[in-house]
C-alpha cells in the first residue's frame, strides 16, 4: 500500500509537473490578456474625469478568476458549480471589459450626516446596498426583491416571506431569515418613523428549512407588502451590538448584500461611493463603481451634468428642475425620462386652530387661489390644476372629483356668509374673536414663490398674510407643535402609498414622524383608514379609496396645489433606465441594466 501510494504519487508529480509547467505558462498569458483588456478602460475613466479613482481588489481578483473560470468552462478545478453557462461566462466576459467603470449620480439630497439609519436622505440612497424585501415595478405593482414570495393569512394579521436563497453580504455571510427578522423589529424598536412595528407586530418566527421570515400582528395591516418596499435590511451581525443606531455614525464601510455595498460616506467631498459586492450572486452590473453627488446648489449640479462629471440626476420625489432642461438640451447630450408624479404640492391648514378649524373658512381660501398661474409658475408647462379629491390620477383607484377652481368673488361670500366681515373698514376681514385675521404662511426656502403667490392670493379677499420662512428642522419642529396657520409641502410618492394609502398618512392624526400633518382626527376619517387597513378585497379597496377622496373633496383637510411630471436627465452615452412610481430611477435593477453605449 505504501510503495503503491508512494508511486501512485510520484506518478503524479511527473505528470503534474508538466502540466503544472503548462498551466504556468497559460496563466501568465491569461494575465496579460486579462490586463489587456482590463485596465485600459478604467485608466480612460480616470484621466476623463480628473479624479483618482482605484477599482476595488477584491473586485479585481474575483473578476479574474471569474475571467479565468469562463475561459477554461467545463474544467472542474477551476469551476464554480453555480456559475457554469455560456450566458455567465459572456456576461463576465463584458464586465471585465469594463473594469474600473464609474456610474455618476448628481443629487442636491444632501447627506448631512454619516449616519446609515439617522439620515434619511443616505436611507435612499442605501437601497442600492441594503435592498428591501419588495420593490415597485415601472407600473407601480409590488414584487419581490431580496423576498422571492410571500404568504397572508386570510384574517390580513399573518404574512411570511420567502428568501431567495442565493443572498450575500458583501463580508461573506449569507443573508439569512434572522437578518430579516432583526432588521424589522429593530426599525421598530429604535427608529421613531417606524414605531407603528413595536405598537402591532404582535410576533414573529423564522424557518430555516422553508428560509422564511413570519410576522404575526395584533390586527389587520394589509399593507405589510408595500410598507416592507421601503425598510433597508441590515446584516444582524454587524448590527446588533450597534446601540443608539439613529446617533451612530460612521463613514464606512457598511456591509450590504445588494450588488453593490456602501464604501464610503465622504461628507467633505460631498460624495457617496459604492461598490461591487464581492458575493453579489445576480446579475452583473457594468460599472464597478456607483458615486453619488450631492450638492446644495441646483445649478452646479447641472453644470456638473453639462460638464459630463455627472451620468445622471437624482431627486427622491422630485423632478429635475423644469427651468434647466433647455439647458441640457441644447448640450445634445442628454435624454429626459418622463413619470407622472403620484406626489403632489399642497397647502395644509392647521386644523387644531381658528379660523382654519372652519370647513367654510377653508373653502373659501380654496377659492381664493389662483391655480392656473401657479402651475404655469413653477411646473413650466409640467403640470396642471388638481381636483379638490388631492390624490392625482396616477395612483390606483384614482377617483375624479370636482376640480379646483379660482373664483376670489365667491372666496369673499362664502367668508361673508361665514360671519368674518371687516367691521371698522380697515380692509382686512375680522374672525370672529373681533380681532383681524393674520394669516402667517409657514414655508421652507424652495416654496418662497408660491408662498408669495398665496400671500397676494389671501390679501386679495381683504385676509391679512404674511410670509415666515424656515429652514427644514425649523419647519419640522413648528409643524410638529401646530405653530403655524398655514403650511405649504408636498407628499411624496411613499407617503401617497404608506399607512392606508391615497395620503392618509399624512392627516392621519395617531400617526407622527418626518412630513407628516397628524392633524386629522374625524373618527370618521379614521374609521376609513382602519377599513381600508382590514382589507385586501380589491372591490372593497376600490370602494374605500373612493370614499377617502370624497372625504377630501368635502372636507378639505388640505388644499392640493398643483399635480405634476417628474423629468429625470440621463447622458445619452447610457442605456437602459427605467422609473418607477416610488424611487423613480434610484432602483437596484437600474443598477444592474444600465450599459454605456459606443460614444
Amino acid at each position: 500500500m505504501k510503495l503503491g501510494k508512494h508511486f501512485k504519487e510520484a506518478g503524479l508529480n511527473r505528470s503534474g509537473l508538466n502540466r503544472g509547467l503548462k498551466q504556468g505558462l497559460t496563466l501568465a498569458i491569461l494575465i496579460f490578456i486579462f490586463c489587456v483588456n482590463m485596465y485600459p478602460a478604467g485608466a480612460a475613466d480616470s484621466e476623463v474625469s480628473g479624479e483618482n479613482l482605484t477599482s476595488s481588489e477584491g473586485g479585481i481578483f474575483d473578476r479574474f478568476i471569474t475571467y479565468i473560470k469562463a475561459l477554461f468552462g467545463g474544467e472542474e478545478e477551476l469551476q464554480d458549480p453555480e456559475e457554469v453557462s455560456e450566458a455567465k461566462a459572456a456576461e463576465m466576459q463584458q464586465s471585465a471589459a469594463s473594469e474600473g467603470a464609474v456610474l455618476k449620480i448628481a443629487t442636491p439630497n444632501v447627506i448631512k450626516s454619516a449616519s446609515f439609519i439617522g439620515d434619511s436622505n443616505l436611507g435612499v440612497f442605501t437601497h442600492l446596498s441594503n435592498p428591501p424585501l419588495m420593490k415597485m415595478d415601472s407600473e407601480g405593482h409590488l414584487a419581490g426583491q431580496l423576498a422571492e414570495s410571500y404568504e397572508v393569512s386570510e384574517n390580513n394579521t399573518c404574512w411570511t416571506f420567502y428568501l431567495r436563497d442565493d443572498l450575500y453580504w458583501s463580508d461573506g455571510e449569507p443573508v439569512t431569515p434572522e437578518d430579516i427578522e432583526f432588521s424589522i423589529r429593530y426599525y421598530g424598536k429604535e427608529t421613531p418613523w417606524a414605531s407603528w412595528i413595536n405598537d402591532t407586530l404582535e410576533s414573529s418566527a423564522v424557518s430555516e428549512a422553508n428560509n422564511s421570515v413570519t410576522f404575526k400582528f395584533n390586527k389587520p395591516y394589509t399593507r405589510i407588502n408595500l410598507e416592507f418596499a421601503t425598510y433597508n435590511i441590515l446584516p444582524a451581525h454587524v448590527w446588533e451590538t450597534v446601540e443608539n443606531p439613529m446617533e451612530y455614525t460612521n463613514s464606512g464601510p457598511y456591509v450590504g448584500c445588494g450588488p453593490y455595498y456602501l464604501k464610503l460616506i465622504d461628507l467633505n467631498a460631498g460624495k457617496l461611493v459604492f461598490e461591487k459586492n464581492p458575493y453579489w450572486k445576480g446579475k452583473v452590473p457594468e460599472a464597478e463603481t456607483v458615486e453619488v453627488h450631492y450638492y446644495s446648489n441646483v445649478d452646479v449640479a447641472t453644470l456638473a451634468l453639462k460638464n459630463g462629471e455627472a451620468d445622471t440626476y437624482y431627486k427622491y420625489a422630485g423632478s429635475y428642475p423644469y427651468s434647466g432642461i433647455e439647458q441640457l438640451e441644447e448640450t445634445g447630450d442628454f435624454e429626459f425620462l418622463e413619470k407622472t408624479d403620484i406626489g403632489l404640492i399642497f397647502l395644509a391648514p392647521n386644523l387644531e386652530k381658528a379660523p382654519f378649524s372652519d370647513l367654510k373658512f377653508r373653502e373659501a381660501l380654496a377659492y381664493a387661489i389662483n391655480y392656473e398661474e401657479i402651475v404655469r409658475l413653477e411646473t413650466l408647462g409640467y403640470g396642471e390644476v388638481p381636483n379638490r379629491g388631492f390624490v392625482p390620477p396616477a395612483m390606483e383607484n384614482f377617483k375624479e372629483t370636482e376640480k379646483l377652481e379660482y373664483d376670489p368673488e365667491k372666496a369673499r361670500e362664502l367668508l361673508e356668509e361665514a360671519g368674518y366681515s371687516d367691521s371698522n373698514g380697515d380692509g382686512i376681514l375680522e374672525g370672529k374673536d373681533g380681532e383681524n385675521i393674520e394669516i402667517e404662511i409657514l414655508i421652507r426656502p424652495d416654496y418662497a414663490r408660491t408662498g408669495e403667490l398665496l400671500k397676494e392670493y389671501f390679501e386679495n379677499v381683504s385676509l391679512g398674510a404674511d410670509l415666515r420662512t424656515a429652514d427644514s428642522d425649523t419647519w419640522m419642529t413648528l409643524k410638529d407643535n401646530y405653530e403655524y396657520d398655514l403650511t405649504v409641502t408636498r407628499s411624496t410618492p411613499w407617503g401617497m402609498l404608506m399607512h392606508a394609502s391615497w395620503g392618509s398618512g399624512y392627516f392621519d392624526s395617531r400617526r407622527s414622524g418626518q412630513g407628516v400633518m397628524h392633524n386629522l382626527d374625524d373618527p370618521e376619517f379614521l374609521q376609513l383608514c382602519d377599513n381600508i387597513l382590514a382589507t385586501t378585497d380589491s372591490s372593497e379597496l376600490q370602494d374605500y379609496a373612493y370614499e377617502l377622496q370624497d372625504y377630501y373633496a368635502e372636507n378639505l383637510p388640505a388644499i392640493p396645489l398643483y399635480w405634476n411630471t417628474v423629468l429625470t436627465p440621463y447622458n445619452r452615452h447610457f442605456e437602459g433606465w427605467y422609473t418607477d412610481p416610488l424611487y423613480g430611477i434610484y432602483n437596484l435593477d437600474n443598477f444592474v441594466n444600465v450599459r454605456k453605449t459606443e460614444a
